[in-house]
């Protein structure tokens, strides 16, 4: 019996050795299993960058080389012309060599087009910008009432003559100062930009006291909303223009009560900064 006790108390340890034993290594081995999938998926990851580089760099160096190609050619093309001319006494030589120059000035013009073409994108996406913001602070006006576009690299903003002055009168509301007053925030943030007011009328005859038609009327409108713009807000008013255009240019037919509603209406148009473009123009000459 105490033969059985030993042998028990001596089997035992090395029992519960081999199965601690057997885990760890299992464990060991599971772990060394895991980190082998994870190396095999980096080692493929890390294959499919230097593929895609790889292609990245043979595509731009077949551009850089078409693009090469093609400007030899062209300088090629451009000495043949100009012995061609030469040999046919065609030209005289400080022709020829003034032909050259601006030959020689193609891709300079080019660049000044793509020059061009930037800042025609670079203001359109200022007049988007400036078309979001002036959403943003008008908020949820219903929009027949107001509207806000660019057409033509132009930014206008039409407000119906009900927000902005009573039936026949060119007296400027309250209600017309809380909307005059938003769009005025977003210009102020802009002070390079120049506007142009514009009143816009209906084909109903009108004429009260000095005001003789809608000519009068229309005039009378925008300079109503100008003064309102320069008083209360601070615009600064060398930025403003202010025009009457009268009935002659509807946006909807005037058959109609909705159409002449339509039509009277005051417009703020964005003027496009020429100026700009002009220094450009000067620069490259």
């Amino acid at each position: 019996m105490k033969l059985r006790i030993i042998s028990l108390a001596v089997s035992l340890p090395v029992l519960l050795f081999s199965c601690v034993g057997t885990k760890k290594y299992k464990a060991s081995e599971a772990r060394y299993v895991s980190l082998s999938e994870k190396y095999a998926a980096l080692q493929g990851q890390l294959q499919d960058c230097q593929r895609n580089l790889r292609d990245s760099t043979a595509a731009f160096e077949h551009r850089r080389n078409v693009a090469e190609e093609r400007t030899e050619g062209l300088k090629k093309n451009n000495n043949e012309l100009l012995d061609q001319l030469k040999n046919l006494s065609v030209i005289s030589n400080s022709q020829a060599e003034s032909i050259k120059k601006s030959l020689d000035n193609i891709g300079a013009k080019d660049a000044y087009i793509q020059d061009l073409q930037s800042a025609i994108a670079k203001k359109d996406s200022l007049n988007m910008a400036l078309v979001m913001n002036l959403k943003g602070a008008i908020g949820d006006l219903n929009d027949q009432d107001i509207n806000i576009k660019v057409d033509k690299g132009v930014v206008y903003i039409d407000i119906s003559d009900k927000l902005l002055f009573e039936s026949g009168s060119y007296d400027i509301t309250n209600r017309a100062k809380e909307v005059l007053g938003k769009v005025a925030k977003v210009l102020n943030n802009q002070p390079n930009i120049e506007f142009l007011v514009e009143g816009h009328t209906d084909t109903n005859p009108y004429k009260k006291g000095v005001l003789l038609d809608n000519w009068d009327l229309s005039v009378k409108r925008a300079t109503a909303v100008t003064r309102v713009l320069q008083n209360d807000y601070g615009i600064n008013p060398a930025r403003i223009t202010a025009a009457g255009r009268s009935e002659y240019i509807p946006v909807a037919s005037n058959d109609t009560p909705e159409g002449r509603a339509a039509n009277r209406r005051t417009r703020i148009v964005i003027l496009p900064q020429l100026d700009q473009f002009f220094k450009l123009l000067e620069k490259k000459q």
